[in-house]
């Protein structure tokens, strides 16, 4: 019954990529979530795409440097994040770069974040398991993330990709991170909402 209704005439697309052809032939969408769906994937297309792909393929083979690097920045814009990380708060004066379990996190964040952008056209949405993004949004709940927070990490994904591919960086690739990242955040702002609310 579900495609029956989305097939009738003027309902609205359910895939934010069909929902972005419908823009495209100037059909609007009436769910304000398609609608929000084909705005971001108009505004991520082919072009944005391939900037981001020429990057993350470029650091690739460092992603586990560019990782730490990467949560290092967040500790140099925001001291104070680091007692939002349970593993870190007995780390006392050690080098965080030594530190395992911070390794692995931001290994996992860092490749999760660029990898998702990757596939963002293909998708038309982030591309992260429900049940990670569920547990994103419970985690960061808990840690009392606000949205300060996730502009500090935007702006230490941008700054370590920057500093990782000097000659490819760009305005348009600067705008390309940002969109792909803006995408992810509200992806797991909703699920923290979703949590929140539970």
């Amino acid at each position: 019954m579900e495609a029956a209704a989305g097939s009738e005439k003027g309902a609205s697309p359910r895939n934010p990529a069909d929902a972005a052809a419908a823009a495209e032939k100037g059909a609007s969408p009436r769910n304000p979530a398609d609608a929000a769906a084909a705005a971001a994937a108009a505004a991520f297309g082919e072009e944005q795409e391939a900037l981001v792909l020429s990057a993350w393929n470029a650091m690739k083979g460092d992603s586990a440097l560019l990782a730490l690097k990467f949560f290092l920045r967040i500790f140099e814009i925001a001291p104070g994040a680091k007692q939002m990380f349970p593993f870190l708060r007995d780390a006392g004066d050690a080098p965080l770069e030594n530190h395992p379990k911070l390794k692995a996190h931001a290994v996992a964040v860092f490749v999760m974040a660029c990898e998702s952008a990757t596939q963002l056209r293909n998708t038309g949405d982030v591309k992260v398991r429900e049940a990670a993004l569920k547990r994103l949004g419970a985690t960061h709940v808990k840690a009392g993330v606000a949205d300060a927070h996730f502009e500090v990490v935007k702006t230490a994904l941008l700054d370590t990709i920057r500093d990782a591919v000097p000659d490819m960086w760009t305005p348009e690739m600067k705008a390309a991170w940002e969109e792909a990242y803006d995408q992810l955040a509200a992806a797991i702002k909703e699920e923290m909402k979703n949590a929140a609310a539970a």
